[in-house]
């Protein structure tokens, strides 16, 4: 598929301190409000994965909030989806750790509206799929609708509280 982007690094791992977490049965989706430069880039450690991108590594600046949805299999806790709802490059990721594989894909802000209530809306009308598509078929398998459901309202709260938060302060800088 031309339109995905297959890196040769898994993500960079959500900062612990400046997310939120919300149970929603089997799975933990996470609100970040995440900052990417050239700096936090520099210092990171990246584990290897399947690609052939390393991608860019100068040059960045961007930011927004993130949703990660996160889950255990085979004994460990991990993130299997992210959407980065960017500023200047919203994108979104699917996270096969069995495959190590992190493939990206760009979100067209014009056809696809604002990033952020696509990513909510994904994860509420696609995640099983979604999730099959990352590696995840066993996560997906035993989702629950309902808890899901309860989490999204407090998810949706959280993430535009983030994004606002963030905005705010940018403009008073």
């Amino acid at each position: 598929m031309s339109h995905v982007t297959r890196y040769s690094v898994m993500p960079l791992p959500a900062v612990a301190e400046h997310e939120e977490r919300f149970e929603a049965g089997p799975i933990q989706i996470g609100v970040e409000y995440r900052l990417l430069n050239d700096a936090i880039v520099a210092a990171a450690e990246f584990e290897a994965a399947s690609g052939d991108t390393r991608g860019e590594t100068t040059g960045l600046d961007d930011r927004g909030v993130a949703l990660h949805i996160y889950a255990n299999q085979d004994g460990e806790e991990r993130e299997f989806l992210r959407f980065d709802c960017f500023q200047e490059d919203p994108h979104y990721h699917y996270v096969s750790w069995r495959d190590k594989a992190n493939d990206m894909i760009h979100l067209d802000p014009v056809a696809d509206g604002d990033a952020l209530t696509w990513a909510l809306d994904r994860i509420r009308t696609r995640l099983p799929q979604m999730l099959i598509r990352a590696g995840a078929s066993d996560v997906a398998a035993v989702l629950d609708p309902g808890a899901l459901e309860a989490a999204l309202p407090r998810v949706t709260r959280a993430a535009f509280k983030a994004r606002y938060a963030h905005d705010e302060e940018e403009e008073g800088a």
